[in-house]
């Protein structure tokens, strides 16, 4: 995990290791399908909860995507195999980021949506890691290629991250500068971040220089909302905030009535200390 730290493997994932990825699952829209959106969870966690609860949202014109991550070693955990999207090797601004991961799953991702009818908005959100995983595919949308310079496919309206930080930011600037059109891209993609501020896993201050480093690095059309009380895990004003913005930036059909949420919240995986 890393906000301003090196931007490479670490030596311990110099090795090529293929994973495969767990149970996808789907909500259908209710209603005329104008948008698809890959829910990414947490680490540990799995995409039935989140297709769970995103199944109760008045979104009538969505179809969420909510795909499982590869159970893979966990260097966090000593190795210990959990599911997640990608490696982490500790819980600082300074730890080196899984690029070879974040590249597989974002390309897994952009398969999923490659799928969707082509009159249909694309956007991923996520939840922590999951989050992490949909701002890395913004950096791969935007420069129009993955970490291993192989061609990034789709093209993305919308990218929700929740309780998350964004990889790789040290040298995003000059990579944006490097590519002649990612200047457009950057200032036109939406982007919502929400986080608690109460969060003890994901800490809000980096939520907030995820935030910050995105909106100086030319992502104009960027939102950043906070919530007091809010631990990791979201919540109904939170939930109410993503329906009111995704209704907003994808064009959506008015889906007028309020989020009715019985007093329920959904975690990254089940036991606490996750991210």
């Amino acid at each position: 995990m890393s906000l301003g730290g090196p931007s490479v493997s670490s030596g311990a994932r110099t090795a090529k290791m293929a994973f495969q990825y767990g149970k996808t699952y789907v909500v259908r829209p209710k209603g005329r399908h104008q948008a698809t959106i890959v829910w990414l969870h947490g680490l540990g966690d799995n995409g039935a909860s989140w297709s769970q609860l995103l199944e109760t949202l008045p979104l009538p014109n969505i179809k969420w995507i909510c795909p499982t991550a590869p159970t893979r070693p966990i260097t966090i955990f000593g190795g210990f195999p959990s599911t997640a999207w990608f490696d982490v090797d500790q819980l600082s601004e300074d730890g080196d980021d899984d690029v070879e991961g974040m590249d597989a799953s974002a390309a897994h991702v952009a398969n999923l949506l490659s799928a969707e009818p082509a009159d249909v908005k694309l956007g991923i959100g996520g939840f922590s890691m999951g989050a992490a995983t949909a701002l890395y595919s913004a950096t791969c949308f935007v420069l129009g290629k993955y970490g291993n310079g192989n061609p990034y496919p789709v093209k993305l309206s919308a990218v929700v991250g929740l309780s998350g930080w964004l990889p790789c930011s040290k040298g995003l600037r000059s990579m944006i500068a490097g590519v002649s059109d990612a200047a457009g891209r950057t200032s036109s993609l939406p982007i919502l971040l929400c986080h608690g501020k109460d969060d003890a896993v994901v800490q809000y201050s980096w939520g907030e220089k995820s935030s910050t480093s995105l909106g100086s690095n030319g992502f104009q059309d960027l939102t950043f909302k906070s919530y007091d009380g809010l631990g990791h895990y979201t919540g109904p004003e939170e939930m109410e905030e993503l329906g009111s913005w995704l209704t907003s930036k994808l064009g959506l059909a008015d889906s007028s009535p309020k989020i009715i949420m019985h007093f329920r919240v959904i975690y990254s995986f089940p036991c606490g200390g996750h991210i």
